[in-house]
């Protein structure tokens, strides 16, 4: 007798990520000794800053190794309502605070709890590979909304408004944005909100996990300090991007308390408090100072230096077009021109996923294609590496797309 090895239908409706998929081969090539330089990881290069690991191997060593309270650590959820304060100016309390294992476990609650069937999530593209996926897996549909390059990739409210239905319940932004570092200005999330607030049923989720890696001029500004917009806005942060510490796993949601209880109770029944020795890391990294002090403008100083040579780099090849990010550790460009190329021993290149195929094999240089994050003109390229890592790069990808001139002008 056979055994039934059916799935359920909202797994089968599920896209596997894309980038876990290519890191992860990546890093299968490069431990078969192929030199390949991997720049497809959303992972700072650095490591934890020593004060951050120190308290977490002071807790173990204090036996601070049991369970937490589910929605975490009264300690750390009035550190991150200081923080928020502060930094944010928007107000919370302890029990308006979830803590839980990574900011993407804080955005899949929260699309589960206020999202039913047949809802759909407003997402504008470029978006995180996980946000659409995540909307599937509560039987909610993905509307995406495209943005353009030429307009920084950011969401045209003229658009937003005219595809607002009754059935729009959750607005997701992600700003700074991943994968195109575009960063919202406060004017512009004005006018969103404005949109927003003429739509009862309309929540706002604002993943605001890369606030701090962010590039002056530009500024970071949460929509839940928008007027009005308190009371509808679910602001998810963590600690894996400004503070480098991917592997601890830790984030948290903040907002009315009415849905982060109800985001609680999916945790409690999924996996309970996130673990102790990372709280007890975090509690330290928010005691860094505003926007985490030296230990972290240190890191966005170096994310800026590559940026700057990377947009110089890719600005002086020909056909690749450029939105030079404010934030973030990316850089997404378009390729477009590139394509509809056939390679002797390769074959066409027709898109963006065959385009990094043909740099994973020619150059050796692992990417993210864009058609991933919903825009298959161009590909994303992680500077969460050493300067001369990137030099390396560029070189490399530089004389693979010689063999790829560029078949329409830009």
């Amino acid at each position: 007798m056979e055994v039934d090895i059916s799935l359920s239908p909202r797994v089968n409706s599920v896209k596997p990520s894309k980038t876990v998929a290519i890191t992860d081969q990546a890093t299968a090539l490069a431990q078969a000794g192929v030199p390949v330089i991997r720049l497809a990881a959303g992972e700072p290069d650095f490591d934890t800053p020593a004060s951050i690991a120190k308290a977490g191997i002071d807790a173990i060593r204090q036996g601070y190794t049991r369970y937490t309270p589910n929605a975490g650590t009264v300690e750390l959820r009035s550190a991150i309502c200081h923080k928020l304060k502060e930094e944010n100016g928007i107000s919370y309390t302890p029990d308006q605070i979830l803590v839980s294992n990574g900011a993407k476990q804080s955005i899949l609650q929260a699309v589960l709890a206020v999202c039913s069937p047949g809802d759909e999530v407003i997402i504008p593209a470029p978006f995180w590979v996980s946000y659409p996926e995540m909307a599937r897996l509560a039987d909610a549909t993905p509307l995406i909304l495209p943005t353009h390059i030429s307009e920084n990739f950011l969401l045209d409210p003229k658009l937003l408004e005219s595809k607002l239905s009754e059935k729009s319940r959750l607005l997701i932004l992600c700003s700074p944005s991943n994968p195109t570092g575009s960063v919202y200005p406060r004017k512009l999330l004005e006018e969103i909100a404005q949109i927003v607030a003429r739509h009862p049923r309309l929540l706002v989720l604002s993943d605001e996990i890369y606030e701090h890696i962010i590039y002056a001029p530009a500024t970071h500004t949460s929509f839940a300090s928008m007027p009005g917009m308190w009371d509808r806005t679910l602001t998810v942060n963590g600690f894996s991007k400004a503070f480098a510490m991917t592997g601890w796993r830790l984030g948290y949601l903040a907002g009315p308390k009415h849905f982060v209880a109800a985001c609680g109770k999916i945790q409690s029944q999924f996996t309970s408090g996130a673990s102790s020795i990372s709280q007890k890391a975090a509690v330290a990294a928010l005691g860094l100072g505003y926007a985490g002090g030296e230990a972290i403008s240190t890191m966005v100083k170096a994310f800026r230096e590559r940026r700057d040579f990377l947009v110089k780099s890719f600005g002086e090849m020909g056909g690749v077009k450029i939105s030079e990010p404010q934030g973030a550790f990316y850089l997404f460009l378009d390729f477009s021109s590139y394509y509809e190329k056939e390679i002797d021993g390769f074959g066409m290149i027709d898109g963006s996923e065959s385009l990094c195929r043909y740099l994973l094999d020619q150059a050796q240089v692992a990417l993210v294609p864009g058609d991933a994050f919903g825009d298959d003109t161009c590909i994303r390229i992680s500077y969460a590496a050493s300067l001369s890592t990137l030099q390396a790069a560029v070189e490399r990808i530089k004389k693979a797309l010689i063999l790829l001139s560029p078949a329409v002008p830009v």
